[in-house]
């Protein structure tokens, strides 16, 4: 195992699991008071390595352990933002020396501050490896925030001139209408009291469910195939509810793809095409149908991932330039969670990447489901030259054009 990977606490090009897919994360939302309790941090580490151990006799593979906070202004209190970046650094190595990894909760609530909110955002990306946070940029009570749209555009710009080859921006996403209990980074964030949720890497179970290509019959057979593998999964977590008094929140059905273990061969497989092809809209509302038919409890993004540096394919795919960011968008709309590991020319300035973000912000509140945006501008390349990355568990591509 590299250092980086080792950094990241998995590999991510381990061979498949036995049971035909693994646990991606197991992720503690942890109602944590102050960046200094190492008291609660260390209580948190013992229910989790118990929770993979329970899963691990089992025979079930779990890759990761995480924590999410809560929001920023309740770990702040009084402190101004500036005095948050030491303890948030030494909570980072805190939670690694652990084994665990590490989600701060939403940066701000509300608009007030926003240039504040942006050169703190760039200096926590500077000063921490692994520590993950977000920007809410909508919500389906109040709507879009065009105040934190833009900040949040001003954030990626500026983390994309602040850290090696612009990569700060993989622990940075740009949120709409995501609650609390999404087990899956950046967007994870906790409120009220400790509860955890699982998220699963899921690719190989749809591949075998949709083998034949019917894309009439695949959302019932995807259905039915990760109930059948995933009820156990939930009656384990529920046991360990139970037994350490933090409430289950529900698996997130999101098949989350890695590499090799990937999404963009299932749907050309519904679709005959190749991604980014007429059909491949349909494909993916049908895998999307499958996911929301489940009958155990879920939560978070419960749809289609299409992480674009995550999966070898549509990497492949779109340095081929069958698709680009307006297709994304698109399939955002019969998707779960909107753009996600993007690359971008390095020129493309922030009020085009606000632009972007508003544009998945009106597809989430629109549809009333969450969604985020993880920018990944690269620093020195332009639309259409390759891109190539240190994260172990990206792939090379191309940088794409904000049209």
């Amino acid at each position: 195992m590299s250092d980086a990977t080792a950094r990241w606490a998995f590999e991510a090009s381990a061979a498949p699991a036995g049971k035909g897919f693994r646990i991606r994360t197991i992720t503690l939302g942890l109602p944590l008071a102050a960046p200094d309790d190492l008291s609660a941090l260390d209580a948190a580490a013992s229910f989790l390595a118990a929770a993979r151990a329970r899963y691990a006799d089992r025979g079930y593979e779990v890759q990761t352990l995480r924590l999410a906070l809560p929001p920023l202004p309740a770990l702040a209190g009084e402190h101004a933002l500036s005095r948050m970046i030491a303890p948030l650094r030494r909570l980072e190595k805190a939670a690694a020396a652990r084994g665990l990894l590490l989600a701060l909760g939403p940066l701000a609530l509300d608009d007030a501050g926003a240039d504040d909110i942006a050169a703190f955002a760039v200096d926590l990306a500077a000063a921490t490896g692994t520590l993950c946070f977000s920007l809410p940029v909508a919500d389906g009570r109040r709507g879009v925030a065009p105040a934190r749209i833009a900040a949040a555009g001003e954030i990626i710009a500026r983390i994309a001139d602040a850290t090696p080859n612009g990569e700060g921006n993989f622990r940075f996403a740009a949120t709409a209408c995501c609650p609390p209990g999404i087990p899956f980074f950046p967007a994870a964030w906790h409120k009220g009291p400790a509860a955890f949720a699982l998220g699963i890497e899921s690719p190989p179970l749809l591949r075998a469910a949709v083998a034949d290509g019917d894309r009439a019959t695949a959302p019932e057979r995807i259905a039915r195939a990760l109930e059948a593998a995933l009820a156990p999964v939930a009656e384990i977590a529920g046991t360990l509810a139970v037994e350490n008094g933090a409430a289950f929140r529900g698996i997130d059905s999101s098949p989350a793809p890695l590499l090799d273990a990937g999404i963009a061969e299932i749907i050309e497989c519904l679709s005959g095409a190749p991604f980014g092809s007429a059909g491949t809209l349909a494909a993916c509302a049908a895998i999307t149908e499958g996911l929301k038919r489940l009958r155990i409890g879920t939560c978070g993004f419960c749809g289609l991932m299409l992480p674009l540096l995550e999966d070898r394919l549509l990497a492949r795919r779109a340095a081929e330039g069958r698709y680009g960011v307006r297709e994304l968008l698109l399939y955002s709309s019969v998707c779960g969670t909107g753009l996600d590991t993007v690359p971008l020319a390095g020129d493309t300035p922030a009020t085009a990447l606000s632009a972007l973000i508003a544009d998945m912000a009106a597809l989430a509140c629109r549809y009333d489901k969450p969604l985020a945006a993880r920018l990944l501008p690269v620093p020195g390349k332009a639309a259409g030259e390759r891109v190539a990355f240190d994260i172990p568990f990206l792939t090379d591509s191309v940088a794409l054009a904000v049209p």
